[in-house]
């Protein structure tokens, strides 16, 4: 009896501290739970950028709890609190506790923190979401979307590939975020626009962009099979259409006119899907630059061609406004890597910078 006693007086002066909080778990299904981009039957995540958002009254705690099909050993994250910056998280099968730092902690009790979560890779970036975790004296409040929402469509350059953050870092989720705009982003290291296999991929971003699952899912063994994807039934609508591609298309010879007409059938099976749409941003490429000022570019004056093509299919009354925006000599060999010339960190800033001043002059 003595030692009993003994023990519980040092439980309460030595491990009460210890022990872990009591917590409130919701369903990651639950309607304060907002989540974005491609997500299976499952709560599975697809495609570079897909994740969920989290406004949380009181917020001490976070824990994020996944499934058996989550990438293993990890998926990297990328976790923004109340808008700051973003850094990186491995997160593996069941709990995962997220770092919320000093100031969340001398919070008020009534002000809300908002946890923004997004994988980061076109590969290895899957998260089976289960469900949410705080602190039992937290209480969620539904995210409100904001208005406007662009839709990026594109390849490695847009997918942020080799970036530390991933498609974090990368230009269309900056525009979004500069813009203050709801991002979707379908882009696909390797892939070519129309529908081919290349370089891994087993379709093409055409095709593709109508399924739930990204290219990845022919390397996958507990999913390897592909679900319709609705655009009409998303969350959010899409205000505007952002498309970079053609690198890889261009790389395997694809004729222009074959690009073009896929282009257009795109499009228009974009406009039928989204009747919230009113911007099309047709962007030519950013090109390949290399030391001494040499910048290689591709399908010259083809994209000049889908536009001109494009607005007399939609006719001149019709609302939905086309842009054509040209990248000529957006970035230099210092925005690259230069041993795969794709953009590095300050090569996305810079394209992200000069998109968002010409779609704020529109």
């Amino acid at each position: 009896m003595f030692y009993s006693l003994l023990s519980l007086a040092c439980l309460m002066l030595l491990g009460v501290a210890a022990l872990p909080p009591p917590l409130k778990t919701i369903p990651s299904t639950h309607p304060s739970v907002y989540l974005h981009g491609r997500w299976d039957d499952n709560v599975g995540s697809w495609w570079a950028g897909t994740g969920f958002k989290l406004n949380i009254v009181n917020l001490h705690n976070l824990y994020i709890n996944l499934g058996e099909h989550t990438t293993q050993p990890a998926a990297a994250v990328a976790v923004s609190i109340d808008g700051g910056p973003y850094f990186s998280v491995n997160f593996t099968e069941f709990s995962n506790t997220v770092p919320l730092g000093d100031s969340i902690q001398k919070k008020d009790a009534k002000v809300t923190t908002l946890v923004e979560i997004n994988v980061q890779g076109w590969q290895n970036n899957r998260i089976e979401f289960k469900s949410v975790s705080v602190n039992a004296d937290a209480s969620f409040i539904p995210y409100r979307p904001k208005s406007r929402v662009f839709q990026f469509v594109g390849d490695s350059l847009s997918a942020g590939q080799y970036l530390p953050l991933g498609v974090n870092q990368a230009w269309p989720f900056l525009v979004a975020r500069k813009l203050k705009a709801e991002s979707k982003i379908n882009a696909q290291p390797g892939a070519t626009f129309i529908d081919m296999e290349s370089y891994g991929n087993a379709h093409g971003v055409s095709y593709q962009f109508w399924k739930t699952e990204d290219t990845g899912y022919i390397w996958q063994q507990d999913h390897n099979y592909t679900t319709a994807w609705d655009v009409r039934k998303e969350q959010t609508k899409t205000t505007d259409l952002v498309i970079h591609i053609g690198a890889n298309d261009a790389s395997h010879g694809v004729p222009q006119e074959e690009f073009i007409e896929t282009y257009l059938t795109f499009l228009e099976k974009l406009k039928q899907a989204s009747p919230a749409l009113q911007n099309v941003y047709i962007l030519t490429p950013f090109g390949w630059p290399h030391e001494g000022g040499v910048v290689d570019y591709y399908y010259d004056g083809v994209y000049a061609k889908v536009v001109e093509e494009w607005k007399r299919e939609v006719g001149p009354r019709s609302s939905l406004r086309t842009h054509l925006v040209d990248c000529t000599g957006w970035i230099a060999f210092e925005d690259v890597f230069p041993d795969n010339v794709h953009p590095n960190v300050q090569g996305h800033q810079t394209i992200a910078d000069k998109l968002v001043k010409v779609v704020s002059a529109k």
